[in-house]
């Protein structure tokens, strides 16, 4: 448990993490850091494009195997679910606006890579053995939350426009907006090119993406801090209270689909706490492409300043016991 507690310390005193807190942190202070809005559109493509690859790298490495089915559609369809759960729940206990709740749900949805690192180490550090594919469930994982999340903050705007011409049009706006595009199109061609691919451009994809991070971070950090004066306006006990417990909500969603997929307690436990966590660069990127209006402040502020934190401190030690619990080991 010691181990667990240093783990999740290092993690929440990572550069990332302490990029973002500069940029929130200076922004409520008063101060002007802004990036411009061309390379805050880039580093969003950059970070969906390496995150995309290398899962597909990953997925190419372990090969198809019914394990690896069954994970990748348990984790497909936990991205796809809970998100709904996430959005029912934030219209009965908030009033935010449906593109507010939509781009909150969409996080809770989707993944959080540095989380998912943790557990990893966490759940190996008391003797699980993870999967080795878990990483492809993971990067499974980023997408179908974004794609609901579009349905729902759409839906209502596009209802006329979907009456007069059917559905096609909000199919295209959903299934072919950029952030889906640039992530799913890295996916594939990941999986497709392999390690030969993922040598080729290693030195692209690998050793610039922390550096990378730590400048978006700074960025949305900012962002989320000139927008926490209207924020504190809405992000009232119940909103966070939900930061708190929605994870555990995702993780107990996840309980049976790990079963049936037939997982170790090791993969489990990731299972759970990839439920259980909430994105802070795919989704966070994604909502700046597809839902500009949506506000950083509110769902940057419940994923990263308060989600984030509980997994890595409370949150992955009580997963693994789950896991253990339901599965063994």
């Amino acid at each position: 448990m010691d181990a667990i507690f240093q783990l999740a310390a290092g993690n929440i005193l990572s550069p990332p993490v302490l990029f973002f807190i500069l940029g929130f942190v200076g922004s409520l202070a008063g101060s002007q850091l802004t990036l411009p809005e061309a390379m805050a559109k880039t580093l969003s493509i950059y970070l969906m494009l390496a995150i995309g690859f290398k899962g597909g790298v990953a997925l190419a490495a372990e090969g198809l195997t019914l394990a690896l089915v069954l994970a990748l559609l348990a984790g497909a369809v936990l991205s796809a679910l809970i998100p709904l759960v996430a959005f029912v729940i934030l219209g009965r206990i908030s009033k935010l606006p449906r593109i507010d709740a939509a781009a909150v749900a969409a996080h809770y949805g989707s993944i959080s890579i540095v989380t998912f690192v943790a557990a990893t180490e966490a759940v190996r550090s008391i003797g699980l053995a993870p999967e080795g594919f878990m990483v492809a469930v993971a990067a499974v994982m980023e997408t179908p939350a974004i794609l609901v999340a579009l349905f729902l903050a759409r839906s209502a705007a596009s209802h006329r426009k979907a009456t007069e011409h059917g559905n096609n049009g909000l199919l295209q706006e959903v299934f072919l907006n950029s952030s889906v595009v640039v992530l799913m199109g890295a996916f594939v061609i990941g999986a497709i090119t392999g390690a030969e691919g993922m040598a080729a451009i290693e030195g692209f994809i690998v050793v610039p993406f922390t550096g990378v991070l730590c400048l978006f971070l700074l960025d949305m950090g900012a962002v989320a801090g000139r927008g926490m004066a209207q924020a504190r306006q809405v992000l009232d006990a119940r909103l966070v209270g939900f930061g708190l417990v929605m994870p555990f909500v995702g993780a107990a969603i996840a309980v049976p689909f790990a079963l049936l997929a037939g997982l170790s307690a090791g993969g489990t436990a990731l299972l759970l706490t990839l439920a259980a966590s909430a994105s802070y660069i795919a989704v966070p990127a994604a909502m700046r492409l597809a839902l500009p209006e949506a506000r950083p402040s509110i769902y940057l502020s419940l994923s990263l300043g308060v989600t984030f934190p509980m997994n890595l401190t409370v949150g992955i030690p009580a997963y693994a016991a789950i896991a253990q619990l339901v599965a063994g080991g």
